[in-house]
């Protein structure tokens, strides 16, 4: 059965146009004439029976219909032409991996081995793209997830990879010349917040026998990079997994504010739907990961 899809130049012509809220512009980009991209249009238009264009002597504006519409037609474009591109470069060979990924995690522990995964897997392209909160994986084009919460979705799979233990720090210029904490001096102190973790100061304190009057007060952050940030610059006291400030710890622009590690119940797994298990790419990033981060956590006692 014959597939009812515009030409790519119809749509191709219609995107530059749109884009550009110009026929001219558009022509000049695709090195056509004027008179080409009208026809083009005009043929996407008779096609869809709906018009994308309003024309007058100003010139064109899109119609409600048309900034829909080009919205999905540049997102589709764009995705052709990645492809494409990977498949020029790669030469029919390897293959791509879409990863959502938690941003502080990507940054701090999965870009500084990313390195290890290229010389073993070169012909594979692992591509990272931010995600802080759950998503359905089928509104997506992503292959899997890194995220720290639960071990599956419904209907994905899941390999744990590591737990977190979460350490209090704060600059060493706010309590100096003291360098840790007594239990009557923390309600002095701001807490710096997790936005997506409201009950995190109060799991800690509970953990370390303590109630503190204020523990879910203080300025939010919705990354642990921002919460770092936020501590070294001596905003407040900030809780946030060892394993992301490792570096911060070394450098000494922070420092622990008291000696207690609550190993919280939070791990970070990597996630992929059910119908997406076999992928090639995914699999051999999966087994690399998988022993990247067992070499990690176990000396770590993160299990």
């Amino acid at each position: 059965m014959r597939r009812k899809i515009p030409s790519t130049a119809a749509l191709s012509a219609f995107e530059t146009a749109a884009r550009h809220q110009s026929f001219t512009k558009a022509a000049d980009e695709l090195a056509v004439t004027q008179s080409a991209i009208c026809r083009q249009i005009g043929s996407l238009e008779e096609f869809l029976g709906v018009k994308l264009f309003r024309r007058d002597r100003r010139g064109v504006s899109l119609t409600e219909a048309g900034v829909v519409y080009s919205r999905k037609v540049a997102s589709r474009l764009d995705d052709v032409e990645r492809d494409t591109l990977e498949l020029m470069a790669k030469g029919g060979h390897g293959g791509s991996l879409e990863l959502a990924v938690v941003p502080t995690f990507a940054t701090k522990w999965l870009l500084p081995r990313i390195p290890d995964f290229i010389g073993e897997y070169p012909d594979v392209t692992v591509n990272l793209t931010v995600r802080t909160r759950p998503f359905l994986f089928d509104d997506t084009d992503f292959d899997a997830a890194i995220h720290a919460g639960a071990a599956i979705w419904p209907g994905t799979e899941g390999t744990f990879l590591m737990r977190e233990r979460l350490i209090a720090v704060c600059s060493p210029k706010l309590l100096a010349p003291r360098t840790r904490l007594a239990t009557a001096d923390w309600r002095r102190y701001p807490l710096l917040q997790q936005s997506t973790r409201p009950y995190a100061w109060r799991d800690w304190f509970a953990s370390h026998n303590m109630q503190v009057e204020g523990d879910m007060s203080g300025p939010r952050f919705e990354l642990f990079s921002m919460l770092a940030e936020a501590a070294i610059h001596g905003i407040g006291i900030a809780l946030i997994p060892r394993l992301l400030i490792e570096d911060e710890l070394q450098r000494g622009v922070l420092i622990q504010a008291a000696a207690h590690e609550h190993l919280s119940n939070q791990a970070y797994y990597l996630i992929y739907p059910e119908r997406k298990a076999d992928n090639a790419a995914l699999k051999v990033f999966r087994d690399w990961i998988t022993t990247q981060a067992e070499q990690y956590r176990k000396p770590m006692g993160l299990e």
